[in-house]
Order: structure tokens, then sequence, then C-alpha cells
């Protein structure tokens, strides 16, 4: 199979007697869309190339040379070129002879490839497993009101990608949302990581600054001071909760500073943050 992209390990592969059995096993856990050519054959050889873009690395795609692989073609009972086969189970469950309209073979496809979305989410959790966060977390946000379908598979992907960017509250947050069901091995390693990414953010400051406001708990100077050393170690669902307690009684308290400390952490946050949104609503909520 050729490619550099983490989805191209899907993407093209040859077909012969040596590896058939490889890839038809493929198509019991996804579609398998089989190409037949012949390098002699322009018309077959385009077809190639047309089901390569419209298919997008997302399911296999297997070319078989009829002129090399007589016997292949045989066993398909191929009698014209191009010939284009979905497999599914092992077996041909779809498929068209003879050249078609891009928007012909697109609508044949579709019927049967996974959504595009599925394939990226697959990009993000191979980048992810390379210690590449960063373009993992960027595909994730990418697909994320498209991937909600996917429920705790998306959820615990895109909590192992913030927790590896460092947004702890955000990753605390999203896992929260996982069902008990779905509490398995991988869960259960990201909430060791989670508790861990915690446990790092506490720091001597911040300890500090936890017993002078216990002290003092209406003194809002410090308690603006600890929100933002809060933020600033990643635990931001607790700074922002902090601040909003003062608010939902007073939104001027501190002349308007506490306010001005919680928009800038939103502001810092970003507004593809789920946490920052949901705290804006909050917000909203007491402004309107």
């Amino acid at each position: 199979m050729q490619g550099t992209n983490p989805g191209d390990a899907l993407a093209v592969v040859e077909l012969s007697r040596d590896n058939i059995q490889q890839v038809l096993e493929q198509s019991l856990t996804g579609p398998v869309i089989i190409s037949f050519y012949a390098p002699s054959h322009p018309q077959s050889v385009a077809m190639n190339d047309t089901l390569a873009r419209l298919i997008q690395g997302r399911c296999p795609l297997a070319l078989v040379n009829c002129e090399a692989e007589m016997e292949i073609a045989s066993y398909f009972r191929i009698q014209a070129l191009p010939t284009v086969l979905v497999m599914s189970q092992g077996q041909p469950v779809d498929g068209f002879a003879g050249e078609k309209a891009d928007a012909e073979i697109g609508a044949i496809l579709e019927q049967h490839l996974p959504p595009a979305w599925k394939q990226t989410l697959e990009d993000a959790k191979a980048l992810l497993a390379s210690g590449e966060s960063e373009p993992a977390y960027g595909l994730l946000k990418g697909i994320e009101a498209e991937a909600q379908a996917a429920g705790a598979e998306f959820q615990l992907t895109m909590a192992d990608a913030e927790l590896a960017m460092g947004d702890v509250s955000s990753a605390e947050v999203r896992l929260g949302t996982v069902g008990l069901a779905d509490q398995d091995s991988y869960y259960q390693s990201l909430k060791a990581k989670l508790a861990l990414a915690k446990e790092a953010a506490d720091t001597p400051e911040i300890r500090e600054l936890q017993q002078k406001f216990n002290l003092d708990p209406d003194n809002a100077l410090l308690r603006i001071e600890l929100a933002r050393a809060l933020a600033q170690a990643k635990r931001e669902e607790e700074a922002l909760g902090l601040l909003f307690d003062v608010l939902a009684n007073d939104l001027n308290c501190q002349g308007g500073d506490v306010k001005q400390a919680f928009m800038d952490i939103l502001t810092a946050m970003g507004q593809g943050s789920a946490l920052a949104n949901q705290f804006r609503r909050k917000l909203y909520g007491l402004l309107y």
C-alpha cells in the first residue's frame, strides 16, 4: 500500500494472488472497492484515478491488472473493462461495468463508504499515537459537529488530545460526559492521565493562594489572583467557577474587575473551547 498520510494505509493496493486473502479479509469490517483494469486500456486506467479521487482514503481501493492477474479476473468473471466491484463480508454487493460519469460513480460509492469524518477520526488517532497532538487536535476540532454520532469514541479521543495539549479542564468536562457503559480501559487510562495532570498543575503558588483565600473568602482581589493562577495552570473550570460564584450575585464586584478577569480567561481559552462556551452562556444568562 502506498501513501504517507495516516489514512493512506487504506488508500491503494495492487491485488495479486499473494495478498488477495488479506484484502478480502478487510471487507469483513468495512467496504473494499476492487477496480479491474489493463495498462493497454486507457479508460480502465483512468477509472482507477477517478475512484481514488472519489474514495479519498475512506476504504481500501484494490486494483487488479487483468493482463498480469488473469486468474483473479477469471475468478470474478470479468467480461468488460473497466469493472468495479464493492466488496463486503468477502462478497460483491454492488458494482458496475463500463464508463460512467463521476456523479454516477460517486452515488454508487456513497451508498457503501463510511462518512468522511470517520477516516479523519482514525487519522487523528494515528497522529495521537505517534505523539503529534497538535495536528490531531486540529483534525478533531474540524469534525466535532459531525463526529458527535460516534459518541464516546469521539469524546475519548478528543479528551486524549486535550490532555496532550494541556487543556486539562476541557478534558475533565469531556470525560464527565462518558457513560458507565463506555468507561473502558481507554477511559481509565485517560482518567489516570487527568489525575497526573491535575497533580502537576497544583503548584506551590496556587496552594499558597488557596490557603490565603480560604482564610479570607470575601477578598475579591485575592479571588481574582487565585483564579488567574488556576487558569494559567490550565485549571480553567475551577478558575471560572471561582469568579462566577461572585458574578452570580454581583456583576460589578470590585468595580467590574471580577467580570473582566472572567472575560480575560474566556478570551484566552478561545471560541472553540466547549468549556468556555458553557461559561459564556452562563454569563449571558446573567446579563440578559
